[in-house]
């Protein structure tokens, strides 16, 4: 229940912002509640924001009534400066305008567009943006400059403080700036004449005591994110540059970035990486120390310097893209990993050379090797990204990772990082390990917590007692190199900088936030066991997903993020339910929020499991998803799926006879009446009745009755059951049927087909198992194995599937080792070598399905469309379609959803292919394009040899 003043805040908030986009329910606020923080804070109030018009509304009426307000981007931060227990504004994954400037030089960008998708934008004109955390497929523009979010290659000369061109701003009382622009900034100098002046003043204070000067110079010459860029007051005369320079790193204690402009930076495309194994940390970090003073003397060319210990890399060498002889290694041996980038491959060469001369006289474990594969290369950093999430994964079930965020004077790095580990003796940390941005001094240490007990609490704060008097005291570095002060480090900032610059911040915060209604308790906070309060409880859900860290890379790629919940929100609720049933006076509660949960988090998960390919340890909530259908599965449901199983083709006849009602009555009526009326009749049902589309297939029968020779090329052609049901749509242009096409495609490659006995009642199982029906999936699986193991004459012969999810589905469920093919892989290797291509010039777009993605088809599938033709549109913003099977007929929001981009993102296309019938009915749906698989595109541009 709201109290009355939160009550009065959504009351007159509603009248301005849409109710929802507002939540105050117990599953949202928890859910967006969430970061990746240990720590947790449950808002109020959640507000989804769509537009700066309604954040300066927020701000406004929150200012009124002295209600503080927290600001979140994707909740990708690791100290607890992203959590709020009073109104939360989320900025709103549509919010993704962006311009760039005609000569590239810099880019503007909205605060919901993450760092991935700004780099896409520029990747055309051979830019990127400089900062580049690990975090920047899923991390946000407003949170990287907010943050000021560095990464393994920017360092200090790259990051937002160093490339930012201008900011649009909105102060806590509403007021906007616009930094790039003299009406509004002469707009500013009248309303805030005091401000200007008193930011001038403490700047100009701060210049003229040398002594704090100096100590800032220095500080800030390491990543130094611990309190705010007081750099800014030194650095810059104008009280603007001065202003927008405060606000970065600021986690949205002084203002809201609506808009931030960075200067674009060279992104290179001939580079080398190599894994350098060192015999001890000593060498690696005296190996550090060398290379950043050969940089700095522009003797090397190096990018990037990544140290892992030998922590670390027990943590990775069981992965099966590792080298095996890393086992072998003792205890010391201690890894860099190094990149260097450059204009043309001849300079690669000499960098290369040079880097390899400057580590001639240091001990390795193991021979020098840089490698210009991108393949491989790529490995090795997405190896280095995932570090921290997979010691999470091993962690104890209930305990808590925490990565901390430090930073040694270059020159000290190597004696700081012997007392580190030797701190982590001292208090028991011996599963700890250390990693990070070694050529800036910034260390990484991973460790796991119970918070559980009173004691292990005791532990944790007297262990982060040592460290930073170790890291702040005793070597004057950075308590937090990249990663923002937060809850982590608040209670600590003056012990690092000192009282006289900690009243400076202070004096900042009250001049920009009077009110202090800006995240309270974060950056500046008198609480020294900060630190150690709101600590997030990590419970036991289900095997499926408790490895889970709550990290949030995940997200961008979900269907339903901007619908219902992403699936680090769906492992947060169910934590939440399994953590309640657990305690006997909560039971009816957990109920409660299994109700509220069942449209957000069972109803509208796609169970795509993209999610997977984008969590570094691969958790698959796809899988809980349909666990959970399993269990709400009754037992008149479970009779209906027997019935459906064992009458297989008389419920696919079942389907074209509805399919037939379906386009008759359309045809009779037309599309606009069609759409009236199944809306109507849909919303009377209340929902119940499947959305009727203009791209629904029609009815078909497939005919197996045809000519064809005997060749010695054959192949097994399983058509799915799909296709064998479904053909085109009244709308689509092509004259042949799908099964008519395959056909026809593989005899001109000169192939026989064979098909499976009794296909009429031959399926995959995925109807079954994607709702949680597991027996009855694994009896249509195996009638369709021992089918295809007959007609392939016990797997000699390659199987076609004209289905990509399809074929994923036998691929894991069949025991027997058959040549399953999906289209890709088919014509990649059967087809084209078979087949003469002439390349039409009429650009194209593909869709490749989840299915193929889990499979690593999506390069491969590219590969196959520039053969066909010369121009081949891959919109980046489109991953899973949301149709999910017949999801997409009964929830097509979800569909809607994932493909909210697709449009734009495809606009100069004049075909569109990929390989999954029910993907290509949503697709054609929301793109204006007839979606049809990509053999009809390989027929029409093909000839036999």
């Amino acid at each position: 229940m709201l109290s009355n003043e939160y009550k009065e805040f959504y009351n007159q908030i509603i009248k301005k912002i849409p109710e929802n986009i507002i939540f105050t329910d117990e599953l949202h606020t928890l859910a967006y509640g969430t970061d990746a923080s240990f720590y947790r804070l449950i808002p109020k109030i959640v507000i989804r924001a769509e537009n700066s018009i309604q954040v300066k509304d927020i701000l406004q009426l929150a200012s009124s009534m002295n209600l503080s307000v927290t600001f979140r981007a994707a909740g990708t931060s690791l100290s607890g400066q992203a959590i709020s227990d009073s109104i939360l504004v989320v900025t709103s994954r549509n919010w993704t305008d962006f311009k760039v400037a005609e000569d590239k030089s810099y880019i503007s960008l909205a605060p919901s567009l993450t760092g991935a998708q700004a780099n896409n934008i520029l990747a055309t004109y051979g830019k990127k943006i400089g900062p580049d955390p690990a975090s920047i497929n899923a991390a946000m523009i407003g949170g990287i400059a907010a943050n000021n979010a560095s990464g393994m290659c920017c360092g200090v000369s790259q990051n937002s403080y160093k490339t930012l061109k201008s900011m649009k701003l909105i102060f806590s009382d509403g007021t906007e700036l616009d930094t790039s622009n003299e009406v509004s900034k002469n707009a500013f100098r009248k309303t805030h004449k005091e401000f200007l002046s008193n930011l001038k003043m403490y700047a100009q204070s701060v210049k003229e005591d040398e002594q704090l000067s100096a100590k800032i110079r220095k500080k800030f010459k390491m990543k130094n994110t611990t309190g705010y860029s007081l750099n800014a007051l030194i650095d810059f005369e104008d009280e603007f540059e001065i202003l927008q320079h405060l606000i970065i790193g600021s986690e949205g204690t002084l203002g809201f970035i609506k808009e931030v402009t960075y200067y674009t930076v060279e992104d290179y495309k001939d580079k080398a990486s190599a894994l350098v194994y060192f015999t001890d940390v000593n060498e690696a970090c005296k190996a550090v120390t060398k290379l950043k003073l050969a940089k700095e003397d522009k003797k090397i060319v190096v990018d990037a310097v990544e140290l892992m210990d030998r922590a670390g890399l027990a943590s990775i060498e069981n992965d099966e893209t590792m080298p095996s002889y890393i086992k072998e290694f003792d205890e010391n041996v201690t890894a860099l990993l190094i990149e260097t980038r450059a204009k043309t491959p001849k300079e690669l060469d000499i960098q290369i050379k040079q880097i390899e001369d400057n580590l001639k006289e240091f001990s390795l474990a193991k021979e020098l090797y840089f490698t210009k594969d991108i393949e491989e290369y790529t490995k090795y950093w997405k190896i280095r990204k995932g570090l921290f999430p997979a010691v999470g994964a091993v962690r104890r079930i209930g305990t808590t990772v925490i990565i901390e965020d430090i930073a040694f004077p270059i020159e000290y790095m190597a004696e700081g990082t012997l007392k580190l580990q030797a701190l982590f003796k001292k208090h028991n940390y011996t599963e700890a390990l250390i990693f990070g941005h070694a050529l800036e001094g910034n260390l990484h240490f991973v460790f796991t917590q119970d918070f559980s007990t009173q004691e292990e609490i005791k532990r944790y704060d007297e262990f982060m007692y040592d460290v930073t008097q170790l890291v702040a005291v005793e070597y004057e570095g950075s308590l937090k190199a990249e990663h923002g002060t937060g809850r982590n480090m608040a209670a600590f900032v003056e012990l690092e900088w000192g009282a006289k610059a900690y009243e400076m911040m202070k004096k900042i915060k009250t001049l920009f936030d009077p009110k202090g209604i800006l995240n309270p308790g974060v950056i500046i906070n008198e609480d020294k066991e900060a630190h150690i309060k709101n600590l997030k409880p990590l419970p036991a859900t289900n095997e499926l997903v408790d490895k889970c860290i709550e990290c949030g890379f995940c997200e961008p790629v979900c269907p339903s993020n901007v619908l219902t919940l992403t699936p680090r929100q769906r492992i947060v609720i169910n934590r939440e339910i399994s953590r309640l049933e657990d305690q006997e006076h909560n039971f009816e509660k957990a109920k409660e929020l299994k109700e509220l949960y069942t449209y957000d988090g069972i109803e509208t998960c796609a169970t795509c499991s993209l999610c997977s390919t984008a969590c570094p340890v691969g958790i698959d909530t796809g899988s809980l998803t349909k666990y959970l259908r399993h269990e709400k599965i009754t037992p008149t449901q479970e009779k209906i799926a027997n019935l459906i199983t064992n009458n297989f083709s008389t419920t696919l006849s079942g389907m074209k006879l509805g399919l037939g009602v379906a386009n008759l009555t359309h045809s009779l009526i037309g599309t606009n009446a069609m759409k009236g009326l199944t809306s109507t009749v849909r919303k009377i049902s209340g929902n119940k009745i499947a959305k009727w589309s203009e791209h629904l297939p029609k009815a078909i029968s497939i005919d197996l009755k045809i000519e064809q020779k005997a060749s010695d090329l054959k192949v097994v052609y399983f058509p799915s059951c799909i296709n064998r049901t479904m053909g085109l749509s009244s709308a689509s242009k092509e004259e042949k049927q799908l099964f008519d096409t395959t056909v026809e495609l593989l005899h001109k490659a000169g192939f026989e087909i064979i098909f499976p006995k009794k296909i009429d009642s031959l399926c995959c199982g995925m109807p079954f198992s994607s709702k949680g029906y597991d027996k009855q999936a694994k009896i249509k699986s195996h009638e369709l194995e021992e089918a295809l193991i007959k007609a392939s004459n016990n797997g000699e012969f390659p199987i076609l599937c004209d289905t990509s999810p399809c074929t994923k589905k036998m691929i894991e469920s069949f025991e027997f080792k058959l040549k399953l093919f999906e289209p890709i892989e088919f014509a990649l290797e059967h087809l084209i070598p078979n087949l003469e291509i002439k390349t039409i010039n009429e650009p194209i777009t593909i869709h490749t399905t989840c299915s193929s993605r889990k499979m690593g088809l999506h390069e491969k599938f590219i590969k196959l469309a520039k053969l066909c033709s010369a121009e081949v549109i891959v919109p980046n913003d489109v991953t899973c379609c949301g149709f999910a099977g017949d999801r997409g007929f009964n929830f097509p929001e979800l569909n809607q959803s994932a493909l909210r981009n697709l449009k734009s993102g495809i606009k100069n296309a004049k075909y569109a292919f990929s390989t999954s019938k029910t993907c290509e009915i949503g697709l054609s749906e929301y793109s204006g394009l007839d979606y049809n698989s990509i053999f009809y595109l390989i027929n029409s541009c093909s000839k036999a040899k």
